[in-house]
């Protein structure tokens, strides 16, 4: 599948899941409030194991893995059954095993040196981090503004929640956002899965709404 197949409902929920036991109930909650993407971020060990949970048990999901640093985590991120790889910053050694294996992956650009070089090393989908930290929409705006001819594509993340949607998704070059408010890790060690439905399902609505 193509990097564009698991961007297309335009917002992926960047989950950090300690406990593999709560990564189906979580990746069914999503599902139940309207969204079929998300990135497992590699920050536990329970990653691989959550990954290859969602993967057998929820068809229905894509799954990436998120915050790849090194080229051994994108090996045991593949090995998972990870659909795609997303990484906080750009490292050459993280495209090459990627670009290596055919493994989508959306390195972390913020300046337009990183973005530069990310299209040298073969990547048109990237991710804008830490995204409210470095300026909000504006940044973004202006940081695209020289490279839309390129067909570059960025999914910004960190600090972005259901009310900051529109005025990201109206950016022509934002092909989604990535969020963690709908599955925060206190909701997710207290297993309300029906909290995480409901936040689901507001930010799925205004989508359907800005696409209208």
């Amino acid at each position: 599948m193509n990097a564009e197949s698991f961007l297309k409902q335009r917002l992926v929920c960047v989950a950090v899941i300690d406990k593999v036991d709560d990564a189906v109930p979580l990746a069914e909650a999503l599902l139940a409030g309207g969204l079929n993407c998300i990135e497992v971020t590699f920050r536990t060990a329970g990653a691989a194991g959550s990954i290859a949970a969602i993967r057998e048990k929820v068809s229905q999901i894509s799954v990436g893995a998120g915050t790849l640093l090194t080229a051994e985590q994108v090996k045991q991120a593949i090995g998972a059954g990870a659909q795609f790889g997303v990484s906080p910053g750009l490292s050459e050694a993280v495209m090459e095993i990627a670009n290596e294996r055919d493994f989508p992956i959306f390195p972390g650009v913020i300046t337009p040196t990183e973005v530069m070089r990310a299209l040298d090393l073969g990547a048109k989908h990237l991710k804008f981090f830490p995204a409210e930290t470095f300026g909000g929409v504006n940044a973004l705006k202006a940081l695209a503004g020289p490279f839309g001819h390129t067909g570059v594509k960025f999914i910004p993340t960190g600090g972005i929640n259901a009310a900051l949607l529109p005025n990201y998704l109206a950016v022509p070059q934002v092909a989604a956002i990535g969020g963690s408010w709908m599955a925060e890790k206190k909701l997710v060690a207290e297993k309300n899965w029906k909290q995480i439905t409901s936040l689901t399902a507001e930010p799925m609505k205004i989508i359907s709404a800005v696409k209208i």
